[in-house]
């Protein structure tokens, strides 16, 4: 136990560091930017007026290029890092107050078609051309990234392979692209409540399907379910419901869980999506059912505020 508590401790005061670190390094990062690199590299940089990953996987790019008497034949924006570069074509026009503006709408993700970007941070830069001459412009992002207010907002991770894609900047304002690999979980593909049993489908991001297995489990109850590989790297689960008739006149609430042999099971949920809360507008219809026989259950399948599948289920009395 006292060891316990000292790895605690350890970890709480390493949390407080961090914390009063950034809360001294933000408010000065802010001014060293605007006061120093802004002027010093605002004339050889294009300055970024939008960035963001939409989608989870999807960058969308639109900046100002600097002021050059030489007009712009053509333009990539280019994503990599030593040797390995990616070119995307870049779009470039004048708006009416004669700023050279410059859109990039590149798809990311290997996995998804797009262009493979390496795990951790990756510089962008635009490269014009004119004729013969050639010019390289790093990004500048002066604006952090933007808030979103509403019932949707931009995806965190690749729907496909589960990565996660952000705009950031370096210590000097340069654009960077940030990529982490996908944060392990079973996703939910389709629930479908039949008279006599519940089917849930599932699809495994950043992990390694093996032999994997559900459960559902409610407090002091579970109910083993195997998994039947459906189609490339989906499976289904199958539970019968008269296994999750409560056993006392409350109701009772089921998670799913799914076992792949590492040390903790993963709650079955919907991770991949752009709702800022999924309980209130993934909202599912109520059935009641038989499972047994002259006993009706009530069955509403939801996602809690974070995302997991529960299924709730209560007794009905019959009524003449």
């Amino acid at each position: 136990m006292g060891s316990i508590r000292r790895r605690l401790g350890r970890a709480r005061r390493a949390a407080t560091r961090r914390i009063a670190v950034r809360r001294v390094l933000g408010p000065l990062r802010g001014k060293l930017l605007r006061g120093v690199f802004l002027p010093l590299r605002g004339k050889r940089s294009a300055r970024v007026l939008y960035a963001a990953v939409l989608d989870g996987q999807t960058l969308n790019l639109h900046a100002e290029l600097p002021v050059s008497p030489d007009p712009v034949e053509t333009a990539v924006l280019v994503l990599g890092r030593g040797r390995t570069l990616h070119e995307s074509p870049v779009r470039v026009n004048r708006d009416r107050s004669g700023r050279l503006l410059a859109d990039a709408t590149v798809l990311l993700d290997d996995e998804a078609g797009g262009v493979p970007v390496p795990t951790g941070a990756t510089r962008l830069r635009l490269r014009v051309s004119s004729g013969r001459r050639a010019r390289s412009y790093p990004l500048l992002l002066v604006d952090g990234p933007h808030t979103y207010q509403g019932t949707t907002r931009p995806m965190t991770a690749s729907p496909i392979s589960g990565d996660r894609y952000r705009v950031g900047r370096s210590f000097t304002g340069s654009a960077l692209l940030r990529r982490s690999p996908a944060v392990p979980g079973a996703e939910v593909v389709d629930v479908h409540i039949q008279h006599a049993r519940i089917d849930v489908s599932v699809r495994l991001v950043g992990l390694a399907a093996g032999e994997p297995w559900c459960e559902f489990v409610a407090s002091g109850r579970r109910i083993p379910a195997g998994l039947t590989e459906t189609g490339p790297g989906v499976w289904r689960a199958e539970v019968p419901l008269a296994e999750m008739y409560p056993v006392a006149d409350r109701r009772e609430h089921w998670d799913v869980l799914l076992h792949t042999g590492e040390h903790r099971p993963h709650r079955v949920a919907r991770l991949l999506h752009d709702l800022s809360d999924p309980q209130r507008v993934l909202a599912m219809r109520e059935v009641v059912v038989a499972p047994r026989k002259d006993r009706l259950m009530s069955v509403e399948p939801r996602y809690t505020p974070a995302g997991n599948l529960r299924f709730t289920c209560r007794r009905v009395e019959e009524t003449a």
